[in-house]
């Protein structure tokens, strides 16, 4: 399993930078894995693919506007830091990125907004990791509203511009409910309230299950030897009534569909002895290579990822390395948007 067959040129202007405006006008590319059958719809045409007793599984994750802009005590010297993941919730210890790493050091203290929020350097972790302590007078819930107020959306710089206001609202999806994500579960962008009244009444069932996604998403993957890679982990929550919905299915012999990677993930983490979904709540490093073999998930519904990415892997492990790669042919050949705000991809 070689990197390079997941290598190709992305043509400048491929990448959306911004999300389409009506989102059930996205384009969504169908693609067969009994047949290599491809087709060209709109993201509306979704529900026609899916019949009753069919379960779509969402990713409900939020993600936290965690780009936060401080400066430096004494200096002023302003300071850019991403929190990743609370690491200790009683001391309010936080994994982040900091820039300029180098000038930031253990016991600095960094300001943010006119003050009401300041963050102590506990420890280096990586050339540019730091694990710090947020200092904060008030209940979890108001330093989450603080941080919504004063941070910025942490857009990859993959989408070429820096994050805008309303970012706050593209870099979400209907679903999104509980915070914990750096990068959008973008694979349920184009869903809006009448197209899930449709599949409800079509008695099409849509539950979610949360896994809050990494940086690690967005890893440009840079070891030739596939077998060799790790992938970051990542926290997931699959409940019970969940896992009932989907085993219905699977007892029917109905589609589960992931919608997203994530989604399949965390989904694949969490399989019992006779190939039922678990109720669960766990970390996944999880890489799905071609030939994983898939005992949940039947359908995948995701983005256009970008070259020599973990997802890119799995989404050919799941719909078949050649048959894959000629859809994202294709996809360049038909000027399809990729990755986050881009269009979608139906396997089936």
């Amino acid at each position: 399993m070689k990197l390079s067959n997941f290598k190709f040129d992305l043509p400048e202007g491929s990448i959306a930078k911004y999300p389409i405006a009506e989102k059930q006008e996205a384009r969504l590319m169908v693609v067969h894995r009994d047949s290599g059958q491809i087709e060209h719809k709109t993201f509306k045409d979704l529900p026609t693919y899916f019949s009753e007793g069919d379960t779509l599984v969402v990713n409900d994750s939020k993600v936290l506007p965690c780009k936060l802009y401080g400066y430096k005590e004494k200096t002023n010297a302003q300071v850019e830091v991403l929190l990743l993941r609370k690491l200790n919730a009683e001391n309010d210890l936080w994994d982040t990125i900091v820039e300029p790493a180098r000038k930031i050091r253990v016991g600095n203290k960094i300001y943010f907004g006119h003050g009401e929020l300041v963050a102590e350097i506990i420890d280096n972790t990586t050339s540019r990791g730091r694990t710090l302590k947020l200092l904060f007078e008030g209940t979890e819930a108001d330093l989450y509203a603080l941080i919504n107020e004063i941070g910025h959306m942490p857009l990859p710089a993959q989408v070429g511009r820096s994050s805008e206001p309303e970012d706050r609202e593209y870099y979400h999806t209907i679903f999104s409910q509980n915070m914990g994500s750096i990068v959008l579960p973008a694979a349920g962008l184009h869903f809006t309230p009448y197209l899930l009244k449709y599949l409800e009444l079509q008695n099409i069932a849509v539950t979610p299950i949360t896994l809050h996604i990494g940086l690690g998403e967005l890893r440009t993957i840079d070891m030739e030897d596939l077998t060799k890679v790790r992938a970051s982990s990542e926290y997931f929550v699959i409940s019970e009534k969940a896992a009932n919905v989907v085993n219905d299915s699977l007892t029917n012999q109905k589609k589960v569909c992931a919608v997203g990677t994530s989604v399949l993930r965390a989904m694949e983490s969490s399989v019992s002895v006779s190939c039922k979904l678990k109720p669960n709540s766990d970390w996944t490093n999880k890489f799905i290579l071609p030939s994983f073999p898939f005992k949940v998930c039947n359908a995948l519904l995701t983005t256009f990822h970008l070259p020599s990415s973990i997802s890119l892997v799995s989404v050919a492990a799941f719909g078949g390395e050649e048959l894959v790669l000629a859809a994202y042919a294709e996809a360049i050949k038909e000027n399809y948007r990729f990755f986050l705000y881009g269009d979608s991809m139906l396997i089936i």
